[in-house]
């Protein structure tokens, strides 16, 4: 069966591309995404807060710690979890890991890392799929990660749990854990150990300030 329209009727708009533009986020220079202009008309078409077409903070303070100091994952197998755009992973194979695999539920996300990561010329393998409730059964390229990278995901109570639990169990079974934070509410402070702090530009959804300080922190 052809998935090309019926002659006559334009195809349907990629709801990735549309009411995006690729553009380098602020304080990652380095690398380009697809960014939404609006958010309103976007979560419209789309029926979902996009999340996907924004830099978050926590991903931005993260994306830079990680091309500030490739050694975190030169040579190594990366997992981006609850990737979004693919922000994180895209800059950590632009620091020179050995693979990057980004996660998350969403197929707009999905479609969104895939359409990013060519932007970049890097390779980045997309994993849709909830990893958290049983991290141990995960997809053995998931299990493989020597490094898991997550950039604000501590911002809902009942998500901030099954995060740490996921987190956790990655870090007893050897990986490096890091994440980048803007205070959010649910963050398990006394679990982690600061590495460095940032001040980066708010996304305009969730912060008031045109700047919000972030922290990237480490799972001992």
């Amino acid at each position: 069966m052809s998935d090309h329209p019926p002659p006559g009727r334009a195809a349907p708009p990629d709801p990735v591309a549309a009411g995006t533009r690729l553009a380098a986020p602020p304080y990652v220079p380095e690398v380009r995404l697809r960014l939404a202009d609006e958010v309103f008309g976007l979560w419209g078409r789309t029926g979902e807060l996009p999340y996907w077409a924004f830099a978050w903070p926590g991903g931005l303070a993260l994306a830079r710690h990680v091309l500030d100091h490739p050694a975190v994952v030169a040579g190594r197998r990366v997992l981006d979890l609850a990737a979004g755009s693919g922000l994180v992973g895209i800059a950590a194979a632009r620091a020179g890991a050995a693979s990057v695999l980004a996660v998350d539920v969403d197929p707009l996300a999905g479609a969104a890392i895939a359409a990013n990561a060519a932007a970049n010329g890097v390779a980045v393998s997309v994993l849709l799929a909830d990893l958290l409730d049983a991290p141990a059964a995960g997809p053995a390229e998931a299990e493989a990660a020597e490094v898991v990278l997550a950039g604000d995901v501590f911002y809902e109570r009942p998500l901030a749990g099954r995060v740490l639990g996921y987190l956790e169990h990655a870090r007893r079974r050897g990986a490096e854990v890091l994440v980048g934070d803007p205070g959010r509410a649910y963050l398990p402070r006394d679990r982690f150990v600061r590495v460095a702090a940032h001040r980066v530009p708010g996304c305009g959804l969730l912060e008031a300030a045109d700047t919000v300080p972030v922290t990237v922190w480490r799972l001992p």
